[in-house]
């Protein structure tokens, strides 16, 4: 993990990450869509984002990690704040937008930078390795291995199935890249398994089950598509602040505000991005972006934007400074234009990558001190209930409250800062809302 960066080096870490996190400009149009949404609106509002967003975070706050909108938050827009208390989608855009808000005075007065440093050390490792893990179940689950069971809630597919042998070659081709420390193993990995993975539904297999209807994973969709503008600035600021709103707002603001700060201290944690003070790295100015990036959210339409935690795909193969998140950033820009390219490379391609990150995230695991109970307990929550939830959020809150509630229990007031009360309860309050 220790790699020299070098230009070329962070450029193909770039290229890496933007592999690992491409499918967003696809899936988040694609769930958004669903609350009455223009499709190529929210596609070139998720492009733009992206691509502003991932440049300031390179340029500003100088680290490898690339900002987007964020899975989860997409489908709380639609599925909860949309279609479950009906609102409309102008206005749950105002409640985003006025989540950004609160954001950008928690980054401004350095509220959130006393959040990072209240998490404790024990829980940063922690959480490190449970995104690891909850990457892993991600490529997993989108390469289809992993399926659900009615009799065990999980299970392994059928190993006969076309689409799983071509997985399972892409990641045994992944692995060995890695293994040998080919530069750039992981684009390879990528390229290599969507070549493999042509013949499905051609000779072989029929992906239509997994691929929107497509007998083909690897489908030609054309080249070019216009981008469409119709959904910037038609947020409603002034109906979004109604009172019976103010839940929706909290939700976007919780959710989002422990999603990128998980994001920012695994990362750290796991490529040793550290300040002299022991902290992540530039973790104001990134924070402040990922403020900016939920604003401008609200502004062009589309969900909350964030830090990705597939950005440790880049990290992982030496990417260090913020010419990773820049070339990644430019890289969204050209498929506001040439969307259709991106049908080409399935998900079962990039799945392997993220399985291969997740083993590079599991290191801090060994700094857990797990012979002391009233830490290793609280840790092993956070760590398992990422994946087990598939909530990061979840297991940071559980996390919390754990170590908190053994802490006082074992009078070990002193591990207990006063700002961890302060998020124990608005963890609380936001386990309220949510159930």
């Amino acid at each position: 993990m220790n790699l020299k960066p070098t230009l070329k080096t962070e450029i193909l870490a770039g290229v890496s990450t933007f592999l690992a996190t491409m499918y967003i400009i696809i899936v988040n149009p694609a769930i958004l869509s669903q609350s009455g949404m223009s499709f190529n609106g929210v596609l070139t509002a998720t492009v733009l984002l992206s691509f502003f967003c991932s440049l300031m975070m390179g340029i500003y706050a100088k680290n490898p990690i690339v900002v987007a909108p964020g899975m989860g938050m997409n489908a709380f827009f639609t599925f909860t704040a949309v279609k479950g208390m009906g609102i409309s989608w102008q206005v749950a855009l105002g409640a985003v937008f006025w989540a950004g808000i609160i954001f950008l005075l928690l980054s401004i007065f350095n509220v959130r930078t006393q959040i990072v440093k209240a998490i404790p050390k024990q829980l940063r490792y922690a959480i490190s390795a449970g995104i690891g893990l909850f990457i892993t179940l991600i490529g997993f689950a989108n390469a289809k291995f992993i399926v659900p069971n009615p009799a065990t809630m999980i299970g392994i597919a059928n190993l006969h199935d076309p689409i799983v042998i071509t997985f399972l070659i892409g990641l045994a081709i992944t692995m060995l890249l890695l293994v040998k420390r080919i530069q750039g193993g992981i684009i390879l990995g990528i390229l290599l398994t969507t070549l493999i993975a042509i013949p499905v539904g051609r000779w072989w297999g029929d992906a239509s089950a997994i691929n929107f209807g497509q007998k083909t994973l690897v489908t030609w969709q054309g080249v070019f598509s216009a981008p469409d503008f119709s959904l910037l600035f038609q947020l409603d600021i002034v109906n979004s602040l109604k009172i019976s709103l103010l839940p929706v707002i909290f939700a976007f603001v919780f959710t989002d505000l422990f999603d990128s700060l998980s994001t920012f201290v695994g990362v750290a944690e796991a490529a040793d991005l550290y300040d002299v003070d022991g902290e992540p790295h530039n973790i104001k100015q990134s924070l402040l972006t990922d403020a900016v990036a939920t604003t401008m959210g609200g502004l062009l339409g589309t969900s909350p934007g964030t830090a990705f935690i597939e950005s440790a795909v880049g990290i992982s193969q030496g990417g260090r400074t913020g010419v990773t998140a820049i070339t990644a950033g430019i890289l969204f820009l050209p498929f506001m234009f040439l969307s259709p390219l991106l049908g080409i490379i399935p998900a079962i391609a990039t799945a392997p990558a993220l399985i291969v990150v997740g083993v590079l995230m599991m290191k801090p695991v060994t700094k857990i001190n797990w012979d002391e109970l009233d830490n290793a307990i609280p840790a092993f929550l956070a760590m398992v209930l990422i994946p087990f939830s598939y909530s990061i959020t979840q297991g940071i809150i559980w996390g919390f409250l754990s170590w908190t509630i053994i802490k006082i229990f074992q009078g070990k007031m002193k591990e207990v800062s006063w700002m961890l009360i302060i998020i124990d309860f608005f963890a609380l309050w936001a386990l309220y809302l949510g159930h």
